[in-house]
């Protein structure tokens, strides 16, 4: 009876690892709740598009809308937060501000220049903000009047901006705010009352309708990125986001929608009541990064990530650390590295014109990638352990590992741990297949994997990528270190 009893037990243990293996997003104590709009797919989407988003590996976030124009000051007053949010302040009266948009005639944008730019940097994914909380609309929509048709620009900014990234092949990813500080019917809070319930259904009904308008009049728009949805007001309407979302995806076939658009109905984002990934990829990694694989639970995920502290939006006063292009290469190999994508943000000024700073990081950034992108784009998690000189990411084409250099050891000498049963076929540099490295073994086991070293002739002055193809272990490698005996 006990043998039974341990067989079922046994049998009943392999079973639930094997569950918990098909939830990347799952621990141990994963629930089963019975919810009807938490996550409707459990995994990572495998159909193409989605492929493609989870191999560009750097892309671009432009912000850019009447908040331009103030640059974060007002009557000569420094407004400390982000530049995006200065209506908020209580130093701006909501009616100058709302009045901004008579001003707004930018001389120097250049959609095309934009494009170019992100292009040299090396981006192939943008973010537009198509409406801030202001509820400003860069594109003439036809549901509100407070849109850039209205301006003295009159044109449509947005597809000006989508044509010319179409055309240098990136694709176009849309900013889309739910929060509306213009809108009659916007709540932040759950409304309570019967007028406030009917103002905010027709709230619910315009955000829908632009929605729908966005992807009809932009065809070409690749996946919508959400904010605002914190909301109290938004997050109660589980069903009815949930339903939104279905619409949108039925209008647009591999549409690609991250976890910031909706709760479930236990007001739960990003994550479900049972710990499911709500959307296609997490967003929770806004300005920071993850340090270890586990810390993804398997999904996938990009990081935002501004070039000041936090600074969105144009503000023409940046205090505190200013990112170099060296730290951003370095953020955007790490996050590749944990199978994430890197996107870094730009704040073009009220005359449409992108600040000197970007300008510089663009171009230094572009410098890098021109020679360094192979071990970028296409590439994911190498399955490595982490060494203290840099990152390990992996082509999903080819399986070559990439070893993105950013510390290099007084020694000279890059320890390399790979698989076991896992031998070293050639290491050289990727921007020089002749220069070859003869790898050092250190340690070899069969349980814990080989170690080797690399030794470098000279300190690299920026970043440098060193490539390993791997190959079977060879026959005789049976000799291993043995551990202490104690």
């Amino acid at each position: 009876m006990k043998k039974q009893t341990y067989l079922i037990l046994f049998l009943c243990l392999g079973m639930l690892q094997e569950a918990i293996a098909q939830f990347p997003g799952a621990s141990s104590q994963r629930s089963s709740v019975s919810l009807k709009h938490g996550a409707h797919r459990l995994g990572k989407r495998t159909d193409a598009q989605m492929e493609t988003w989870r191999n560009y590996g750097l892309g671009q976030f432009i912000h850019w809308g009447l908040y331009a124009i103030p640059g974060g000051h007002w009557n000569g007053k420094y407004y400390p937060g982000a530049a995006e949010w200065i209506r908020s302040w209580n130093e701006m009266p909501n009616e100058d501000y709302d009045n901004l948009y008579k001003q707004f005639d930018p001389k120097h944008f250049d959609a095309k220049a934009w494009a170019a730019q992100a292009k040299d940097m090396g981006a192939r994914y943008v973010i537009i903000t198509t409406k801030h909380h202001d509820g400003f609309c860069i594109w003439p929509s036809k549901y509100t009047d407070y849109t850039i048709a209205n301006t003295p620009y009159k044109n449509d900014a947005l597809k000006e901006l989508v044509d010319a990234y179409d055309a240098v092949g990136i694709d176009v990813y849309l900013y889309f705010s739910i929060i509306d500080w213009n809108h009659n019917g916007y709540r932040s809070g759950v409304p309570e009352s019967g007028d406030e319930k009917q103002s905010y259904e027709a709230f619910k009904d315009f955000t829908a309708n632009q929605l729908k308008e966005l992807l009809t009049t932009y065809p070409t728009t690749k996946g919508l990125w959400f904010d605002g949805t914190w909301d109290k007001a938004w997050i109660a309407e589980a069903e009815f986001t949930d339903s939104l979302e279905a619409e949108l995806r039925a209008m647009r076939p591999g549409l690609i929608i991250g976890s910031r658009f909706r709760a479930d109905e236990n007001g739960r984002r990003h994550f479900d009541s049972n710990g499911d990934l709500i959307g296609d990829y997490e967003q929770g990694w806004e300005r920071k990064l993850p340090t270890r694989i586990e810390e993804v639970h398997g999904n996938d995920w990009d990081c935002v990530m501004t070039v000041p502290e936090n600074q969105w939006g144009y503000h023409s006063d940046w205090r505190g650390h200013v990112k170099t292009s060296t730290e951003l290469i370095e953020m955007m190999t790490r996050a590749v590295a944990l199978d994430g994508n890197f996107v870094l943000n730009f704040g073009p000024d009220g005359q449409g014109a992108i600040r000197p700073e970007e300008t510089k990081l663009a171009k230094e950034i572009g410098e890098w990638m021109k020679v360094n992108h192979e071990a970028i784009y296409d590439c994911e998690y190498a399955g490595l352990e982490k060494q203290d000189w840099g990152y390990i990411t992996k082509s999903r084409k080819t399986g070559k590992y990439y070893l993105v250099v950013f510390n290099v050891p007084i020694s000279g000498a890059l320890k390399i741990k790979i698989a076991p049963g896992t031998g070293i076929a050639k290491v050289y540099d990727l921007t020089d297949s002749g220069n070859t490295y003869e790898p050092e073994e250190a340690h070899r086991s069969k349980t814990d994997g080989n170690e080797y070293l690399i030794h470098l002739e000279e300190k690299p002055s920026q970043p440098k990528v060193i490539v390993l193809e791997s190959s079977g272990e060879k026959a005789d490698s049976e000799v291993l270190y043995e551990k202490a005996k104690t």
